[in-house]
């Protein structure tokens, strides 16, 4: 059985930046709370939690957030296994464990996160699944996509689509990282990411 990664890739899951305590919030941070747990998030937890310390930030990425996950042009299972290759390239415990089940539930195959868990490209995909997991993987590995790759997304979603993909792969490698350097916790899971193989 693999070792399972900290939050960031760290030595220690010592956190760095927890939930302040209620008697010590500005009017700022309690109005962002408030303000996440009457969202569909229904709660501060993981990026929000040291994203409190910043708390305009916090409202701007939310937002951004809340239009990628639940409004955007993507299916909800190319969104959802789009959002899990970034938590596997980042060792992102928290987005692995919350997005998992979600990808799951919306159809990708349970073989599929296997092979991905494990940092490998999955030997069975859907088309379209395939055509995201090029897109994803070539944009965190070379910071853009190569002429084919660009095509191939946007047959498959047209330009609006193209854009959002590429905004949701942005957004959960700024919470990813912003959870990495904060040591942000994550819930159990039944299925924690691996260690990348030696």
């Amino acid at each position: 059985m693999t070792a399972t990664i900290p939050q960031g890739f760290g030595p220690t899951t010592e956190e760095r930046l927890p939930l302040p305590a209620a008697e010590q919030m500005s009017e700022a941070q309690r109005a962002a709370a408030e303000a996440l747990i009457a969202g569909p998030r229904k709660g501060v937890k993981g990026p929000f939690i040291p994203l409190m310390h910043s708390p305009v930030l916090l409202e701007r990425l939310a937002g951004v957030g809340e239009y990628l996950r639940f409004e955007s042009v993507l299916p909800t299972r190319i969104n959802e296994f789009a959002t899990l290759i970034v938590a596997r390239h980042l060792g992102s415990q928290f987005e692995w464990a919350v997005h998992r089940p979600l990808a799951l539930n919306a159809g990708v195959a349970e073989a599929t996160l296997a092979d991905l868990a494990q940092g490998a490209r999955p030997r069975t995909m859907a088309e379209d699944e395939a055509d995201a997991w090029a897109f994803a993987t070539e944009l965190l590995h070379h910071h853009s996509v190569s002429d084919p790759t660009y095509a191939a997304a946007l047959r498959r979603w047209d330009e609006r689509g193209v854009i959002e993909l590429s905004g949701l792969i942005g957004y959960f490698t700024c919470v990813s990282w912003i959870m990495n350097i904060a040591r942000t916790p994550a819930p159990g899971s039944d299925a924690p990411l691996g260690a990348f193989p030696a």
